[in-house]
């Protein structure tokens, strides 16, 4: 087992990363320390393996992962934000923000405001905090005197809200599970006035497997034992470290499906004249953005009079109010005025485009195989706790509450959630 573990991560590393030369090396911020009162407070170890569908566990078997939430909390499943994908869901747990209110609509898109694009491949457009909306918990918890601390999440190589993690990586894909494990343990090593108490961990491989080869593949499994022979590792060497009051959230940014890619659906061709439109495709969902303002209504008409039974087409102001992705929504106009939304498993795919086996993005409440995974246990946590689905923004509100930290800005997520699986 564990030499397909390796060879699937060397796979993974090989595939993803194109750049001859990374820069692999940690950022310190100098001059960072705990207040005497953060040094007695909790720690809180946030998790989050990308891809990681709320059924995998145990689905795969994974041992260790299941061991623990079943001393802890085990919600059915987590919600994610609409669109389902990466980006936008990394910034919604991190800030207790749905992605129309934080900004991150998509991994691609443009802001008509500032006239630029963000891509998520990008690496000076990512660590741009002036994409970025919300305070990420790294950036409260600094703000109140808790060091914090962050491996390759989304959004935390960037000013944000005026404070980065005191101690970082920035994104890329050459240290392996196992190296990210004994970073985050040298990091709790670190004398009391320096130690983090809030760190944020992200694990990419369970997702790499599932787009390449689908949720259903060995691969998929193998990548699912890779992650969860991390968490174990990892809670044994904190263990041995005989820290007091640590705390564990894993979860996830979405799940997977297996997409129709052999027959794809067709853009219609009325959007390829630049003059008039924009759009963006994401293969799971297709914004547009009318140029005209006076013809989003015309355009609308014609595009639902002429589209097939497997997609719909939504103005984006009558799209459901539960998916928080309408104008009334939009605070940074970044989304479009119409909505292409496919019916899963099927994807828009543009001349020449490709697709993966398995894909993200669907509506979470309509496509059961796009839902995440919620587990908790530690000082904090009630044991054997099951609850019931939530919204994956009221994670946020949940750490805020272990770390006591003070909510000063408003959010969408809200502590009564999650409340229940606390001890007190």
């Amino acid at each position: 087992m564990k030499k397909s573990l390796a060879i699937l991560f060397l796979f993974i590393v090989l595939k993803i990363s194109s750049q001859t030369i990374i820069d692999t090396a940690q950022v310190i911020i100098p001059d960072r320390f705990n207040s005497e009162e953060a040094q007695s407070k909790p720690y809180v170890i946030m998790i989050s393996a990308d891809g990681f569908r709320y059924d995998y566990a145990k689905k795969y078997n994974a041992e260790n992962i299941l061991k623990y939430s079943k001393d802890g909390v085990q919600a059915k499943a987590m919600i994610p934000s609409y669109p389902s994908i990466t980006f936008p869901n990394h910034w919604s747990l991190i800030t207790g923000l749905y992605p129309s209110h934080h900004g991150l609509v998509d991994n691609f898109f443009y802001d008509y405001k500032l006239k630029k694009n963000y891509a998520m491949n990008k690496k000076e457009i990512v660590e741009d905090g002036t994409w970025y909306g919300g305070i990420p918990l790294w950036s409260l918890a600094e703000q109140q005197g808790i060091v914090s601390a962050s491996l390759q999440w989304v959004g935390s190589a960037s000013e944000v809200a005026g404070k980065r993690p005191s101690y970082y990586y920035p994104y890329h894909e050459k240290f392996a599970p196992s190296e990210k494990v004994d970073k985050v343990v040298n990091w709790l090593k670190l004398p009391d006035d320096k130690r983090p108490h809030f760190i944020s961990l992200y694990f990419p491989e369970v997702d790499g497997a599932g787009h390449h080869y689908g949720p259903d593949a060995k691969e998929t499994e193998t990548a699912v034992q890779l992650i969860d022979e991390a968490i174990g590792t990892l809670v044994e060497k904190v263990k041995q470290l005989g820290l007091k009051n640590v705390n564990y959230i894993f979860v996830s940014d979405h799940g997977m499906i297996k997409v129709d890619g052999g027959n794809p659906l067709e853009i219609p061709q009325i959007l390829f004249n630049k003059q008039r439109f924009d759009f963006y495709n994401s293969q799971t969902l297709v914004r547009v953005y009318v140029k005209n303002a006076a013809e989003v209504n015309a355009v609308y008409k014609e595009l639902k009079a002429n589209k097939t039974r497997d997609y719909e087409v939504y103005l984006d102001k009558k799209l459901p109010k539960y998916l928080h992705f309408a104008t009334r929504d939009d605070r940074y106009n970044r989304i479009g005025q119409i909505l292409l939304i496919p019916k899963a498993p099927k994807v828009f795919l543009e001349r020449d485009q490709k697709t993966s086996a398995g894909k993200h993005g669907y509506d979470p409440k309509q496509i059961p195989e796009m839902k995440a995974v919620f587990y908790a246990w530690g000082s904090d946590f009630k044991t054997n706790k099951v609850v019931e689905e939530f919204s994956n923004i009221n994670v946020y509100p949940l750490v805020a509450e272990i770390l006591e930290l003070k909510l000063e800005n408003k959010i969408d997520g809200k502590i009564k959630v999650l409340k229940q699986t606390l001890k007190k």
